[in-house]
């Protein structure tokens, strides 16, 4: 569904400001960071500039936030645009030639009041706008994957998407809105095969292994890292803003080094006390701070180890048939993107084997930052 928010145009910001071509701002708001993007608003535009802020998700997110996180991406884009050499000069002229903006926002869903979903994104992206002088201008408002859809090459209007970073979601696009969608139920019910479900059943394997459950794993000394601090921690680019395996509760250096001395001929009840205190420290955090451990599966799984892998294979395989439950039909576009599935992504050629069969299109975009900017030309 897209929903599309308007302003009559005023004179201080707007399309063809001083007679110029207008600009387009887009925007790709998700659960782990927002990205925007400058671009030209014509077809096939050019973009000049990008951004990035913290977490977009209109329906855990709240107002101040949101409007801080849109803003930052917006002002980087704005900045990078302005800092190449035929800007460089005039930053502000920039900002007045903006004519119209348009977001896709996980969790952008309608009627869910002024607080949260579709009301919430488009108020605070307005707000995020008027921080950099943009005002009076057309503002569109939709879902993630109508975005990432309108990322491929041609701005399709119909076909699959597929976006798995630290949640997951499938869509079927028909008439640029949506027909179809499977999972995105977030962390609780759904998002099988994400970032989120890898740093779960990462720690889930390390406990497994601690207990004498499971088989050993690289895996364990990465999530007793993370929970306890120290080197081989999760960092903040894994899991989006606040994810640090360190901080408050960090252990002292002794008892990291004593709990990472732990393997799999140790006292069990070593092991079990370890593991008691991965558990208590794991549920003193936001269950969402979990998605921080899916770099250390890739890693791991990238070394050799044989639980990393298969932690990733079934994740694909669940990636897979969420796409499956849309009926995909031989020739249609699949837009993958996502911190796993965008190019290079980790679980890109994964996926890809395992869906080989439906004869699909499948085109990784890094974000649908372009894609918004791209239905951003539809509101000028």
């Amino acid at each position: 569904m897209t929903e599309i928010y308007s302003h009559p145009v005023g004179g201080g910001s707007g399309a063809g400001a001083a007679g110029r071509p207008p600009l387009v701002v887009g925007i790709d708001a998700g659960g782990t960071r927002s990205r925007a993007c400058l671009a030209e608003g014509g077809p096939g535009g050019r973009v000049l500039g990008r951004g990035t802020g913290g977490p977009g998700n209109a329906l855990s997110v709240g107002r101040a936030d949101l409007t801080r996180h849109l803003a930052a991406a917006v002002g980087e884009a704005l900045a990078e645009a302005a800092s190449a050499p035929r800007w460089r000069a005039d930053g502000g002229e920039l900002r007045g030639r903006v004519g119209a903006a348009f977001g896709g926002f996980a969790g952008a869903a309608p009627g869910a009041g002024p607080e949260r979903g579709a009301e919430l994104a488009v108020s605070c992206l307005r707000d995020a706008l008027a921080a950099h002088g943009i005002t009076g201008v057309p503002v569109g408002i939709g879902g993630d994957t109508e975005v990432a859809l309108a990322a491929a090459p041609g701005a399709p209007a119909d076909g699959l998407v597929l976006i798995a970073g630290t949640g997951a979601i499938a869509a079927r696009l028909a008439g640029g809105r949506s027909a179809a969608v499977s999972d995105g139920h977030g962390w609780l019910l759904g998002d099988e095969g994400s970032g989120f479900w890898l740093g779960n059943r990462a720690a889930r394997a390390a406990l497994e292994a601690l207990d004498g459950r499971g088989p050993w794993t690289a895996l364990v000394p990465r999530v007793v890292a993370h929970f306890l601090g120290g080197p081989g921690g999760a960092g903040d680019t894994a899991g989006g803003e606040g994810s640090r395996g360190g901080g408050e509760g960090s252990a002292g250096g002794e008892e990291l080094r004593r709990a990472l001395a732990v393997g799999p001929a140790s006292d069990p009840v070593a092991r079990h006390l370890l593991g008691e205190l991965v558990v208590t420290r794991a549920y003193a955090q936001a269950p969402a701070r979990l998605g921080a451990l899916s770099p250390a599966v890739v890693e791991e799984a990238a070394g050799g180890d044989a639980v990393a892998r298969g932690l990733l294979d079934t994740a694909a395989g669940l990636l897979a048939a969420t796409v499956r439950s849309l009926g995909p039909r031989p020739g249609e576009p699949l837009v993958v993107t996502g911190g796993l599935l965008g190019p290079g992504g980790p679980l890109l050629a994964r996926v890809a084997e395992r869906l080989a069969d439906r004869g699909l299109r499948v085109f990784p975009v890094a974000d649908g930052s372009a894609g918004a900017a791209a239905l951003a030309r539809g509101l000028l």
